[in-house]
């Protein structure tokens, strides 16, 4: 009864979503009051009935409901708790329901949290979000219904994938998915501001907080998916350049970039053109990453295995919304004009600067995602392309961008001197080429990597803290009382000199060790000692286990016991590794168990990778950079009457 309470709740919603995009829309154009103010209960209702539908599946899952085909493929009664609910979305069908939740959820946001905005912007708004909801709620009834029964329910399921069923996993695609799915409401504030034909300051101030609450997610679900490919995976990598993980990285990146022209909009109304071409953009290519994961053209360790013609309908959606909205950015060309005029020094020409490497960073990621497609379908050969390219096609753009954000940070808007702004960090540079000097001279190679990364990281870092200073005035009394967005931008400018540092460090100072090592034999790896105490087999809720007793020590005194794992799932027969990891602020050590050796001993390989934790820390801050701005009162008010009346849209 509950699945069939949320099947029929899906239809409703697919009904009122349809509702929801013509009545308002109309109602805009025509200066309807009444038909604009629908656009308001219709999203509230959409999202309480696709969240009534959701929660019936998850309901199945927990339930362990076997006359369900999508519970049957994804589940298990042996299974734990954490990992039956997360089946929910480890799946396709599952996962974009949750996909078109979130669509709703965001409008629902802007119809309880818009009442800044005027109501014909608010309503087209509104409109356009219900159409993405429209396509993705017909794509799940007409192509991938997860409330399918089965005529004859087995006794038990298939389980879900057991590299799924990890605590990072589990709350990784719900963060990824509010991150890129969230951009839908930039690109439904592009698109009615285009409709409506006035893209100014006020505009610009009300895109920034839904922009940057969706950047904010995304970048947690990219940090939980590294971190869950370093511990889970068993290779000690952080990122592989895998297709679905290009997928979620290139819209953070113009959604990056996108967040600071809108500051240029709202600032100056200035980029007004380039800002709604990176609001399409970024939702676009949200859309090119749901087409990756499902489309099954592209192998991935990470894509759903979906048939083709799923792939072909988000094609086709992302070709109607898309096409459509570039074509609707032609057409309004016009009304994009700049007002504001500024220098070739000045922060306008830095934030020019930034979009642009990030855009052909992101570029560059693309075309090494989709080139062994390319080439398959155009030159009939199977190619691959790897970490190598990406490397060292996309670190140059890192390295421009490290270097220019903290000169384009403490310059004045409109026009600026370059050795004026330049004389406030000619302290940082020197404690940053200090640094990266101590670590060449310390390190045991002659790479420029690590120091080059220490370089960059203690240049932003430093830099962010000159900014600071310099908007305080000097005073420590006035250092506390800036407000939450200038502390914001300060801790994610630094969190990504921590990443960057912790990235160079990592890959430019880790030791590795690969070798059989007997029971009670200690060997050293680097500057650590380790001994293999013993290897037994145990039972787990619904996997068999092979854990090994490890002890890691240095210069004679014990560091840890560590216990590493190789997991076997009986019911889907597919094995798994479980590292075990030593953390601290200056190094990682991780160690893997493999196979028992025929002459004695297990295979064990051991990584020291200095720096790893950094990593995520930047991370971390990045995101809570994001939350302090959100935070900041000029988010949370209105933005201001507008100047000139609202261009009335063309008969």
């Amino acid at each position: 009864m509950i699945t069939e309470l949320g099947h029929f709740a899906l239809i409703l919603a697919f009904g009122v979503a349809v509702l929801q995009m013509i009545i308002p829309m109309i109602g805009a154009h025509r200066r309807l009051p009444g038909w604009m103010a629908m656009a308001e209960p219709a999203a509230a209702a959409q999202c309480a009935l696709i969240a009534l539908s959701f929660g019936a599946l998850m309901w199945a899952f927990i339930n362990s409901d076997f006359s369900l085909r999508l519970v049957v493929e994804n589940s298990h009664s042996a299974k734990p708790m954490l990992y039956k609910i997360s089946g929910t979305w480890g799946n396709h069908e599952g996962s974009m329901l949750l996909w078109v939740l979130i669509v709703s959820l965001f409008g629902a946001m802007v119809a309880l949290f818009g009442g800044n905005l005027p109501p014909s912007l608010r309503a087209r708004v509104l409109s356009v979000q219900a159409a993405i909801a429209v396509a993705f709620l017909a794509f799940i009834l007409l192509t991938s219904n997860p409330f399918l029964r089965l005529a004859t329910p087995p006794f038990d399921g298939q389980d879900l994938n057991p590299l799924l069923q990890d605590p990072g996993l589990a709350f990784h695609p719900p963060f990824l998915y509010l991150g890129y799915v969230g951009l839908s409401m930039s690109f439904s504030f592009a698109v009615a501001a285009l409709i409506e034909g006035r893209v100014d300051a006020a505009w610009g101030r009300w895109v920034r907080p839904w922009t940057l609450a969706a950047w904010v997610f995304l970048t947690i679900g990219i940090a939980l998916g590294s971190w869950w490919a370093y511990y889970e995976l068993g290779w000690g990598g952080f990122w592989f350049w895998d297709p679905v993980e290009n997928a979620s990285f290139m819209p953070w990146l113009l959604a990056t970039a996108l967040l600071h022209s809108a500051i240029v909009v709202e600032k100056r109304e200035s980029l007004k053109s380039w800002t709604i071409l990176l609001a399409i953009l970024a939702f676009g290519f949200s859309l090119i990453g749901t087409f990756i994961v499902r489309s099954g053209l592209l192998t991935s360790v990470h894509a759903f295995a979906t048939d083709p013609e799923r792939g072909v309908f988000i094609l086709a959606i992302m070709a109607v919304f898309m096409g459509g909205a570039l074509l609707l950015f032609a057409l309004r060309a016009g009304v994009m004009e700049a007002r504001g005029v500024f220098g070739l020094v000045s922060r306008e020409s830095a934030l020019v600067v930034n979009n642009l490497l990030l855009a052909v960073a992101c570029f560059v990621v693309f075309v090494g995602t989709m080139w062994p497609l390319v080439a398959e379908m155009f030159f009939d050969r199977k190619l691959s392309v790897g970490p190598p390219f990406f490397n060292a096609a996309f670190t140059p753009f890192m390295v421009a961008l490290g270097l220019v954000m903290p000169i384009g940070s403490v310059m004045p808007w409109k026009r600026a001197g370059f050795m004026r702004a330049l004389r406030p960090l000619r302290y940082v540079f020197v404690l940053a080429i200090a640094l990266a000097g101590f670590a060449f001279v310390v390190q045991s190679g002659r790479s420029l990597l690590g120091p080059m990364g220490l370089f960059l990281g203690a240049w932003l870092v430093a830099g962010t803290a000159v900014e600071l200073w310099q908007r305080s005035r000097s005073d420590w009394r006035r250092l506390g009382r800036l407000p939450r967005a200038d502390w914001g931008k300060a801790t994610a400018h630094a969190g990504l000199g921590v990443t960057i540092a912790g990235i160079a460090g990592l890959t430019a100072w880790a030791v590795d060790d690969i070798r059989v090592a007997k029971v009670d034999a200690p060997f050293t790896v680097g500057a650590y000692t380790l001994t293999l105490n013993g290897v037994e087999e145990t039972r787990g809720p619904n996997y068999l286990a092979t854990i090994a007793d490890v002890t890691l020590s240095k210069d004679g005194d014990k560091i840890a016991q560590m216990f590493p794992e190789k997991r076997i799932y009986p019911v889907a027969q597919m094995p798994t590794t479980e590292a075990a990891i030593h953390y601290n602020f200056a190094r990682d050590v991780y160690v893997v168990i493999g196979d028992e050796q025929l002459g004695g001993g297990w295979a064990v390989r051991t990584y020291i990778k200095p720096m790893t934790i950094w990593i995520w820390i930047g991370c971390g801050m990045m995101a809570l950079g994001g939350i302090l701005s959100l935070t900041d009162r000029r988010f949370r008010v209105a933005a201001g009457a507008r100047k000139t009346p609202i261009a009335q849209p063309a008969e």
